[in-house]
């Protein structure tokens, strides 16, 4: 039977009349919204995937491991052979949200699944991409809910039903519902799944506010509500009242209250100190508070002219604030001032880089770039509160990281050619010129400075592992000289011998000794054997008048020169170096055998070994100059005691330079504290009572390594707490 090319499924038919019927119910009007948002959000996930393709690549570039980059590898190829079928599949439900509209029961329809978290539910893969969706959600409502209310109001006055903003097809929501439906075949992994939700917020969710003034625009030309003002924001206040929420609270709203919670304390301290920011206004004038975008454009000019760093000293920014509110008061006739809420973050921002300033933790060449930082750390802040009650806020956490990195700078570095340092002026020039009023150039820096710092770090940590083992092995071998030095005096001492024995024992079987302890310890087997041949040798040079003596020493020599042999041999002894040692040893035997008389005995030169005999022919070991006894309570010994590895010191002993090390090795065998520069390399070595008394008399002092912007705003709220207490 031949087929016709225009006869499709029954199915696909009553589907396509059923959608036909719903969009027919439609006002024209909210299709041609529909369309319209259409073509930017095509648009949009076009720009998205054009550059995935770029970001994964990086990340496998900055992979740390192999398995780690094959999935970066894997997931390009997978959105590349996928990237159609996820434009189409996303817009396909952006316009299956539009025909359900016609139907939409506010009773009966629950959020989206993208905000919806089990209580119950274990910490999953599922669970971390929800609160990912949740959180790009939170920050789209903060930043655009209010248009996003408008548009939602005359859609519920087209429909003729109230429509809630989750509901709402161009609700942010509803448009993360789309993207990850749509690209629930992607075989990825969670942390490319995450890196993707990213690139929507950045390329897709950036764009609501132009989405959303299209959308009303359209409908406010067409007369729906059009008597609505900005001013009406009441009306979500209204509805959560009639409305109460449910108390499963999200996280992302649960976040929300405690970031508002900790501004509002903020703010109750910062009372006292308001009115910093003061413009020189006309006497009577009515003050008229600028808003917060219009600050923002003021901040970004005051940007453009941070000054050099040879400058920073001169720069006041409340000042220059003043100067340039004064100006637009000016010129547009009115007295403008800042808010209320956004001069308490500037001067709390301004205190804070204050108090940064004034740490004698934090290096001076480091100073002047942070002070370069002040305007895009107080942008970022006025934008988002969390920059003060969240730790991990990224524009936080890159100050803190900056801060860590360079702790070992010292004033004797060279700045112009040091890596670390161009990074770090790179990203402040990056932040001066680019950040205008999208914060996420920050996690953009940090992650670049992190995959940096993280290079630097293993190549610090490779080369410190190295002067520990070699600083131990160094101590093992002070320690082992010592001990062998001991064990040959105890022999030796006070004996007469003949030369070649005792310039044989210093030499040769003091080094035999010295590997027997460096391998085995001295209270190990092989210790005691060397220590018996030793002493064999001895006796058996020694003239003895009793015959025990004599039939001892047959007996004992083959042993013996076994035993020398076998030791020379393990500690690699040339035999030929020792021959003519070895054919005198038999001498030497045969003439106490023999019981020669004195006469004979003379022809053997003997020594009675002193302790100026043995100085003279032992190899020089060095031994620690004995230091001064500290009490136990001393406080330079309780500043030592709390030195762990890691810990940076800063020694002020020359004169002319401080110095700043990193404490790398505790060797407990000699009691010596190993520093290095923030290289790696070893700059300083000192006993535990050297350290204690550069302590006490302030040659060396510990640096304070905890989080610095974290240090410095608990300072200034200190600071505050105090003057609200002598109010």
């Amino acid at each position: 039977m031949h087929n016709d090319g225009k006869v499709v499924p029954l199915h696909r038919a009553a589907a396509d009349q059923a959608d036909h019927s719903r969009l027919a119910r439609l006002p024209v009007i909210l299709l041609q919204v529909r369309d319209k948002a259409a073509q930017q959000l095509r648009h949009d996930l076009q720009e998205l995937f054009d550059n995935a393709d770029d970001t994964l690549f990086e990340m496998a570039d900055r992979a740390r491991n192999d398995v780690d980059q094959n999935i970066f590898f894997e997931a390009m190829r997978d959105l590349r052979l996928k990237r159609k079928n996820i434009e189409r599949g996303f817009l396909e439900q952006f316009f299956e949200a539009f025909a359900g509209l016609t139907q939409y029961d506010p009773t009966a329809n629950r959020l989206p699944r993208t905000l919806i978290i089990e209580e119950s539910a274990p910490r999953n893969d599922d669970t971390e991409r929800t609160v990912a969706v949740q959180a790009m959600v939170s920050r789209v409502l903060k930043r655009d809910g209010f248009a996003l209310d408008q548009l939602t109001a005359r859609f519920s006055a087209l429909l003729g039903n109230r429509l809630e903003n989750p509901h709402n097809p161009l609700g942010p929501a509803m448009l993360c519902e789309y993207f990850l439906q749509a690209g629930r075949n992607l075989g990825v992994e969670i942390k490319v799944k995450l890196i993707l939700l990213k690139l929507f917020e950045r390329y897709v969710l950036a764009d609501t506010e132009q989405l959303y003034a299209q959308a009303n625009q359209l409908l406010l030309a067409t007369g729906v509500l059009p008597h609505l003002k900005p001013a009406t924001r009441r009306r979500a206040v209204e509805r959560a009242e009639a409305d109460p929420p449910s108390e499963g609270l999200s996280d992302s709203q649960q976040a929300d209250d405690g970031v508002e919670e900790v501004f509002a304390s903020l703010q109750r301290l910062l009372a006292h100190v308001r009115g910093r920011v003061a413009p020189t206004l006309e006497a009577g004038a009515t003050a008229q508070p600028i808003n917060t975008r219009d600050l923002l454009r003021l901040l970004s000019h005051l940007q453009q002219y941070v000054p050099s760093l040879e400058a920073q000293e001169d720069f006041d920014l409340r000042s220059q604030l003043e100067q340039l509110l004064t100006r637009v008061s000016v010129r547009s006739g009115k007295s403008r001032v800042v808010g209320t809420a956004d001069e308490d973050v500037i001067n709390l921002i301004a205190m804070v880089f204050d108090c940064i300033l004034e740490d004698r933790n934090v290096p001076d060449a480091l100073k002047a770039l942070i002070a370069r930082l002040q305007i895009p750390m107080l942008k970022v802040a006025v934008l988002d509160k969390s920059f003060f009650s969240r730790s991990t806020h990224p524009a936080r956490r890159l100050l803190n990281e900056i801060a860590d990195a360079a702790m070992g700078w010292s004033d004797c570095d060279s700045d112009a050619q040091d890596a670390l340092y161009v990074r770090i002026e790179q990203v402040v020039q990056r932040l001066l010129t680019e950040f205008v009023d999208d914060p996420a150039v920050f996690s953009e820096l940090l992650a670049e400075f992190l995959a940096f710092t993280q290079d630097e770090r293993r190549r610090t940590e490779l080369l410190e592992q190295r002067l520990r083992d070699a600083e131990e092995g160094r101590a093992k071998a002070e320690l082992a000289g010592l001990r062998v030095e001991q064990a040959l005096n105890q022999a030796l001492l006070g004996e007469v011998l003949p030369v070649s024995v005792v310039t044989f024992v210093q030499q040769a079987w003091s080094k035999v000794l010295l590997l027997t302890c460096l391998k085995h310890g001295d209270q190990s087997a092989e210790w005691r054997a060397d220590l018996q041949t030793m002493e064999q040798l001895i006796w058996s040079v020694q003239r003895h008048d009793d015959a025990e003596s004599s039939l001892r020493l047959l007996a004992l020599v083959p042993g013996l020169l076994k035993s020398l042999r076998d030791g020379l041999s393990s500690a690699a002894f040339d035999p030929f170096a020792t021959s003519e040692f070895f054919s005198e040893l038999e001498a030497l035997h045969v003439r106490v055998l023999e019981r020669s008389d004195d006469a004979d005995h003379s022809a053997t030169p003997l020594i009675e070994v002193s302790p100026q005999v043995l100085q003279q022919t032992c190899a020089p070991i060095a031994v620690a100059t004995p230091s001064p006894t500290l009490p136990h309570d001393d406080a330079g010994l309780r500043q030592v005691g709390q030195l762990r590895l890691g810990n940076w010191v800063v020694f002020d002993e020359d004169d002319d330079q401080a110095l700043r090390c990193k404490l790398a090795a505790i060797i407990e065998e000699t009691g010596k504290y190993v520093f290095v520069d923030r290289t790696g390399m070893k700059v300083r070595e000192r006993s535990r009572t050297e350290l204690a008394l550069a302590f006490s008399r302030g040659a060396a002092r510990a640096l304070d390594d905890t989080l610095l912007f974290d240090r410095a705003l608990e300072s200034v709220l200190g600071d505050l707490r105090r003057l609200n207490r002598g109010k």
